[in-house]
């Protein structure tokens, strides 16, 4: 604030404000510190030089009183001030408008005290600036003064910290400051010269950056006035190598910049010149972390260096990585010296070797650097551009070598262009490598010198030995020494650099291989002298007297001998890629030479040396087979070449793989797979034997790892072993090349080893059939066929080797598997276009590896078209042999490949007999469950394919067949083709039987076939076969089993068994039941069960296994197939059996009858259009046999159960009434056949028809045979049914009732059958006649029950009041005691009896009864004593009537006297009646109106006593009733007792 105020004072007038710093001194203290400021301030603005002097005095004296520190700043301060501002006065001189009050020598005189009591009273801490300007005060006087030398040390470092302050370009007074300070040190020096510069040394080897810096600085500010000495040179560069050496990267800007201005005034040429361009160079090197400025500054001073000395220091080693600066620089210079007018030529320093490079180095380096032209990237690009600046380099004008200049022009700028046009990326390396050793050898021969040439060449030599360790450069070297070799033109020049080629260093790989493509570029054009010069090199190897090896120590020479070797052959290898068709006729006598090395080399053979030979040897024959197959000259010493490759492959250990000399011995010789001749067949067959058993031997690779001794040592026999193999597959597949057609001799010396019992043996056999098979498929070249004449055996070998337990033998077996498959589908689309066939594409992708792991089937159907008959043949006959394979899964697939090829080609096996018997007896042995099994199913499909053949042979093994023999006969029930096939052969043998041999004895082939048929027919497999064949195969086992049963045969001879389930036993079975179980079987197998549980009902198996009854069993059997077969199932039965009803043989006309006759039971049959059932039918019944009638009438009756054949049955009627007295079947038959007529006819031809045969029906009713009688009885109730329907007239009635007594008699039989057949036809006969009252009673009688029945029917019969009925009824049961047959007798005098008791002999005419006694006294005697018993029981009832009568009539007297009067008399019994049927509503009618009241009381208490009556049964007989009533009281109304 006081500043301010004072400022603003001193503004307006500085005189008053200085005045008051005069009037402090004499108060002996310091002014106040604003004040100092002020006047400080105030000395810089106008006005104040009047007052300068004064006020520097009175300042002086208080420097001596400050003793703070901010005392002497706020001093410094105002003295600062004072001595700008007298400084400006002084340089403004007459220019200024003020006039100081003090002189120039006064200014001088007082900065020299001012700077004495600085220095002895006061620090110079802070105190900079204002040094600076005493200093440029002091520098008015010209000189220094003691005081100040002595202060030198003291300011100088104070003025180097006033320079390292940062300047600040918006302060004004910052850049002022350092120019003072710089001013400052500039007038040291000129005071104090050599203290100044030794001050500035010793700070420029402070190694402070921030002292060295500004001390380089002020050196280059004062350095040009500085003399220059040599003593200052001396010393001045010992301080730059001292910093050169520190180089401390803040400094290098400053000391570059330093640098540059020595080397203006010529210090570069000093002898620690070379110092300093080191140090240019190494900052020009690519560290992009220098920038641009100090790039800049090196190039500067490096231009400063002679250009002979540049491009020297350019091409050393230890300045490649800054080529690029100095090429840059050097091309400049000499640019700027051709623009100049200057020579660029390098003048004559060429001919100082020791001092600065040749032209032949040079032009080596140059050319090396642009190999990589992108490193860096410019390294190309520079060296181009400099040699381009520096051409023509190889003399001392370019007149002599104009074509080089003009090479140079005109080819240098096309390299840039293309440097240009690509990246590193897109350039192609050996395309530039090849430009720039074009662009040498343009150059060499443009020069056409070869003293020039020879000492270019011992340049690249020397490079090559000495001064490469890059691979790549070094090569290029090498290619680069070849094609400047092969320009010259002196010979003794081109064998004199070879022998120096040779006889450079050659043990590393890289050496050896540089020199052969020296050797290779050389023979394009020296062929011949090249050759020679190898062959002569090469005496080393077996002329003791002259080679150097033998004077080597022992131990060096067999590996000297390899190298050298190595290098020879390498050398030809070269030679023959390079010149191709010119060495072709040089090759026979390289060969020999090989050979001869080996057999006569002048050290001992061991591993080693065999190894390093055939290592040599593959760098040739590597070249060899890779050439193109153009050399078609013969070459006899391949095959000593061969041969000598197969014996060391056999001298290889089977137990180790310790060196890889098998693996080399098989790579060379399938190197030679483009020279001819080729192997013949025995020399192929050699090699390979060698070949498989040398690496097939081998242990296996865990235990090659097991056995090392390291685990380096393990990794390396692994390795060794997996090469060994690729050298084995190349070799393979160059033996398929040369001779495609033979690839099935590669393949049959695997066999020994694909069946080998060892696993690796096994796996690297199938892995090498693999891979030839793989490779035959890839070529894509079949026009040419290549045979399988052994496809069978070598499929079989491969697909039991995909179930080997080994999962990689699978593997390759699958793989294996399918490139065989390619092949073959190859040739076959070959031959097909060959044929102009079109093949349907994509086929191949039908079948894969994968599809083919593990899956023999899918094998089997792939190979099957293209075995040939003898081929299918054989492979099935050697895969039964593999079925007892200890090995489950390969016996699997043994078995699996034999079903799978049977299954597709079976049809064309030959031997069959012999393969059947074969199975058979490998089936007998203890196979595997699966095996077993799938060896079954290939006899199945064998079986399926040749049946006519299979099944004869397993038909003719003796009986009963073992287990083997039926598990053969099971299985063929399993596959449905097979089954059909075999069921067909079967049934041919079942259709044509003969009854006996020649010898008489029962031919045992069909019992065979039955047996066969159970075993077959057992399973659930074989029911769509059995469908397809059911109605022949059912005819023909029912054919064999009629056939079975007429032969007789012992029923305990076993000719098969049948095996029981878990815990049963076996059941054995003779020819009958075999044959019976077969027709179950058969039925079984086509679904019917319902038949055969029919059969089981109905007892359909017992008839037919016995010859009497056998066509009734197959009727019963045939009602059960027309209950549960299809009808079209029935049709095709129809259909064959029409053909046998006429047959020879009895047998198959029985069949075929019985059959045809009860299929006429189903309705679409008996409807079948075009047949003629009715008349076949009369015909048989009109035959003697009484089968055939009964099996025609059978047919007659099942006809007549369909519409529409009534009336041509009708006419039948007659015939079949005659028929119903014959035997008792046809008689059954008979009336089964009357039954169905009526009951299926139309109306009226029903009542005519029963009408007809009415009287020769009645007395089948009570025929002594019972099933006549239960047949009749039956069929009369369905008739009387029937007639009910049709509304029967009065003379039916009258047949009708004539059935009454035979039945009432009938139903007292003791055969429950005759009972409940007379029950039901007395339950339809009251339901005709109308007794309704009855009808319950006769339903539901049964034999414990049927006498009371008889005595109710009685009861009805004497209480309806029908006297006349009742004694036609009594007469006509008199006509049965006349019968012959004990029963009708004594049923008759029952019925006699039952109704006598219930009549009221009161009533009766007295003739009447006579008339019973006389028919009952004729029984007294009978024979039947229960006749006599019933006989007298009678007549004590009628002798007890005539004294009961009196009383009778009494009581009827009283009665008719209370009630009504009735007339008294006596009816006659016995005398015609009415026939018609008595409805109760014309019972009414007849009823006087007087009676119906007491007749209505008295048919009330009837009912209620019959429906009480405990012969009345419930259930099914209450409702059959009780929907009877409705239709019975329409008729007739119960009938109660008749009216008296």
């Amino acid at each position: 604030m006081c500043v301010s105020v004072l400022m603003a004072l001193g503004s307006q007038s500085p005189e008053m404000v200085i005045v008051k710093l005069w009037d402090r001194l004499h108060l002996h203290d310091l002014p106040p510190r604003s004040l100092l400021v002020t006047v400080g301030k105030l000395s810089l603005g106008q006005g104040v030089a009047p007052y300068l002097g004064a006020t520097w005095e009175h300042i002086l004296c208080l420097l001596r009183m400050a003793q703070e520190e901010d005392d002497m700043l706020a001093l410094c301060q105002a003295l600062s001030g004072l001595v700008i501002s007298t400084r400006k006065h002084l340089d403004l001189g007459s220019k200024d408008d003020e006039v100081m009050d003090i002189t120039p020598e006064a200014v001088s005189i007082k900065a020299y005290h001012t700077l004495r009591i600085l220095f002895n009273h006061w620090s110079l801490k802070n105190k900079n600036k204002c040094i600076c300007q005493l200093v440029d005060a002091l520098a008015v006087s010209g000189r220094g003064g003691v005081n100040l030398e002595s202060q030198l040390e003291n300011v100088v470092p104070m003025l180097f910290t006033q320079l390292h302050e940062k300047v600040n370009t918006s302060d004004p007074y910052s850049i002022q400051s350092r120019g003072l300070a710089m001013r400052a040190f500039f007038i040291l020096t000129k005071l104090h010269n050599d203290q100044v510069v030794l001050l500035i040394r010793k700070t420029l080897e402070s190694k402070d950056p921030a002292k060295i810096v500004p001390a380089l600085q002020v050196f280059m500010e004062i350095f040009q006035e500085v003399p220059q000495t040599e003593t200052l040179k001396r010393e001045v560069m010992h301080s730059i190598v001292v910093l050169i050496q520190e180089d401390l990267k803040p400094v290098r800007k400053t000391l570059l910049s330093f640098l540059e201005m020595l080397g203006r005034l010529g210090y570069l040429t000093l002898s620690q010149g070379d110092v300093v361009i080191d140090y240019a160079i190494q900052l020009c090197q690519s560290d992009r972390s220098n920038e641009e400025d100090i790039q800049l500054k090196c190039s500067k001073i490096l231009q400063m260096v002679p250009l002979p000395k540049l491009i020297t220091l350019l091409c050393q080693p230890s300045n490649s990585l800054a080529f690029v600066p100095l090429s840059k620089t050097a091309t400049e210079m000499a640019l700027r010296a051709r623009t100049l007018g200057q020579v660029p030529y390098l003048s004559g320093f060429h001919l100082q070797p020791t001092q600065f490079i040749s032209p032949q180095k040079l032009l080596v380096h140059l050319v090396m650097f642009s190999l990589k032209p992108y490193r860096e990237k410019e390294f190309g690009v520079s060296s181009l551009r400099l040699l381009n600046a520096l051409h023509p380099i190889t003399s001392l004008h370019p007149i002599i070598n104009l074509d080089v200049g003009w090479l140079w022009t005109k080819e240098i700028p096309k390299m840039l262009q293309i440097l240009d046009d690509h990246t590193e990326k897109t350039l192609s390396q050996k395309e530039w490598q090849d430009r720039l050793l074009q662009f040498s050898s343009q150059s060499l021969l443009a020069i056409s010198d070869d003293n020039w040439l020879e000492q270019l060449l011992r340049v690249i030599l020397e490079r090559i030995n000495y001064f490469s360790d890059e691979d790549e450069e070094k090569a290029f070297l090498y290619k680069l020494f070849g094609f400047c070799l092969r320009t010259a033109r002196n010979t003794e020049l081109l064998k004199s650099m070879l022998s120096s080629l040779l006889q450079t260093a050659h043990e590393e790989l890289q050496e050896r291989e540089g020199i052969a493509v020296v050797l290779s570029i050389v023979s394009t054009k020296h062929l011949k002298t090249a050759l020679d010069h190898l062959q002569a090199y090469g005496a080393v190897l077996t002329d003791k007297a002259s080679s150097f090896i033998l004077r080597l120590m022992k131990e060096h020479q067999p590996r000297e001998w390899g190298m050298v070797c190595h290098t020879i052959y390498l050398c030809y290898s070269k030679i023959v890629s390079e010149s191709k068709a010119a060495a072709v006729e040089h090759l026979d006598a390289i060969l020999a030479l090989v050979l001869q090395h080996y057999r006569h080399c002048i050290v001992e053979k061991d591993k080693n040396l065999k190894l390093d030979y055939l290592d040599a040897l593959t760098k040739l024959t590597g070249v060899l087979g890779s050439q193109p197959a153009a050399f078609r000259l013969e070459f006899p010493h391949k095959l000593e070449m061969v041969a000598f490759m197969v014996e060391l492959i056999k001298e290889e250990p089977l137990t180790s793989i310790s060196s890889p000399i098998r693996q080399k011995a098989m790579s060379i010789v399938t190197d030679f797979r483009q020279i001819r001749p080729l192997l013949e067949v025995k020399e192929r067959a050699e090699l390979l034997r060698a070949c498989y058993k040398s690496v097939f031997c081998l242990p296996p690779t865990d235990v090659l790892r097991k056995e090392a001794s390291s685990p380096q040592e393990a990794s390396a026999n692994v390795d060794l072993f997996r090469e060994t193999l690729q050298s084995l597959q190349k070799l393979m597949e160059t033996l398929i090349v040369e001779m495609p057609t033979r690839i099935q001799h590669c393949l049959e010396f695997l066999d020994v080893w694909l069946n080998s019992q060892k696993d690796s043996e096994r796996e690297r056999a199938m892995w090498c059939t693999a891979c030839i098979l793989g490779f035959t498929a890839k070529m894509n070249n079949f026009e040419t066929e290549i045979e399988f004449t052994r496809l069978g055996r070598l499929v079989r070998l491969l697909a039991v080797r995909c179930q080997d337990p080994v999962d990689n033998i699978c593997f390759l077996s699958a793989q294996a598997v399918y490139s065989l498959y390619c092949i073959l589908l190859q040739q076959k689309k070959t031959a097909r276009k060959k044929q102009g066939l079109w093949e349907e594409e994509g086929r191949s992708e039908v079948y894969s590896a994968s599809v083919f792991y593990n899956s023999t089937f899918e094998i089997a159907e792939a190979f099957a078209e293209y075995f040939t008959q003898m081929q299918v043949t054989n492979l099935v006959l050697t895969a039964m042999e593999g079925l007892t394979n200890s090995k489950a899964k390969e016996s699997l697939a043994a078995a699996q490949l034999m079903s799978g090829v049977l299954k597709e080609r079976g049809r064309d096996m030959m031997k069959i007999e012999e393969v059947v018997e074969g199975i058979l007896e490998w089936l007998s042995l203890q196979l595997e469950p699966s095996t077993k099994e799938e060896t079954l199913r290939a006899m199945c499909l064998l079986a399926g394919n040749n049946a006519h053949i299979v099944v004869p042979l397993l038909l003719n093994k003796p009986l009963p067949w073992n287990r083997t023999s039926l598990s053969l006969w099971k299985v063929f029930g399993t596959q449905r083709e097979t089954t059909i096939g075999v069921l067909q052969v079967l049934i041919g043998v079942l259709e044509k039987l003969d009854s006996r041999d020649e010898t008489g004895e029962m031919p045992f082939q069909p019992v065979a076939v039955a047996c066969a048929l159970c075993e077959m027919l057992s399973g659930s497999l074989c029911q769509e076969a059995v469908k397809e064949l059911y109605p022949r195969l059912l005819l023909a086992v029912l054919h064999h089993l009629c056939w079975v049963i007429e032969q007789k045969p012992p029923q305990k001879m076993v000719v098969y068994t049948k095996e029981g389930g878990l815990g049963s036993k076996s059941k054995p079975f003779d020819p009958t039941s075999c044959a019976l179980e077969v027709v179950k079987l058969v039925l079984l197998a086509a679904a019917y069960e319902g038949v055969v549980f029919y059969g089981n009902q109905h007892r359909s198996w017992d008839l037919l296994s016995c010859p009497k009854f056998y066509y009734m069993g197959i009727m019963d059997l045939t009602s059960a197939m027309v209950k549960n077969c299809e009808p079209a199932v029935l049709h095709q039965l129809l259909s064959l059996v029409r053909n046998f009803l006429y047959s020879l043989d009895h047998r198959w006309k029985t069949l075929a009858r019985a059959l045809y006759a009860q299929l006429l039971w189903h309705r679409s049959v008996a409807q079948t259009l075009g047949h003629d059932f009715l008349s076949n039918l009369v015909k048989w019944i009109k035959e003697p046999d009484l089968v055939m009638k009964e099996v025609g009438l059978r047919g007659i009756g099942n006809l007549a159960l369909h519409p529409g054949q009534s009336a041509s049955l009708k006419s039948l009627v007659p015939s079949l009434r005659d028929l119903l007295k014959n035997e008792v079947r046809v008689t059954v038959q008979a009336v089964k056949s009357l039954r169905n007529i009526i009951c299926h006819g139309q109306a009226e031809d029903t009542k005519v028809v029963f009408c007809s045969i009415s009287k020769h029906l009645r007395p089948l009713i009570n025929d002594e045979r019972d099933q006549v009688k239960i047949s009749a009885t039956s069929a009369l109730g369905h008739m009387l049914h029937q007639v009910d329907k049709c509304k029967p007239g009065p003379s039916i009635w009258r047949e009708i009732y004539t059935f009454l007594v035979p039945l009432l008699l009938s139903i007292q039989d003791n055969n429950p059958e005759v009972v409940k057949a007379c029950g039901g036809a007395l339950t339809e006969w009251t339901k005709v006649i109308g007794w309704s009252s009855l009808t319950r009673t006769f339903r539901h009688t049964t034999l414990s029950d049927h006498i009371q029945v008889l005595e109710e029917t009685c009861k009805y019969l004497v209480g309806a009041s029908r006297r006349q009925l009742l004694g036609e009824l009594l007469s006509q049961s008199f006509g049965f005691l006349k019968s012959p047959q004990p029963f009708l007798r004594t049923a008759a005098v029952s019925f006699i009896e039952l109704t006598v008791k219930r009549i009221s002999m009161s009533h009766l005419h007295e003739d009447d009864v006579q008339l019973f006694r006389n028919a009952l006294e004729r029984l007294r005697d009978d024979p039947a004593q229960s006749v006599q018993r019933s006989v007298d029981t009678v007549l004590k009832r009628l002798d007890g009537c005539a004294s009961a009568r009196h009383v009778s009539a009494s009581r009827s007297s009283q009665l008719g006297s209370t009630f009504f009067k009735v007339p008294q008399r006596k009816k006659r019994l016995f005398k015609p009646v009415k026939w018609e049927r008595e409805d109760e509503d014309q019972q009414e009618k007849k009823t006087p109106n007087w009676f119906k009241a007491p007749l209505n009381l008295l048919r009330a208490r009837h009912t209620r006593k019959v429906r009480n009556s405990p012969l009345t049964e419930g259930g099914a007989g209450e409702k059959t009733a009780a929907s009877q009533a409705p239709k019975a009281r329409s008729r007739l109304e119960e009938a109660g007792p008749a009216p008296k």
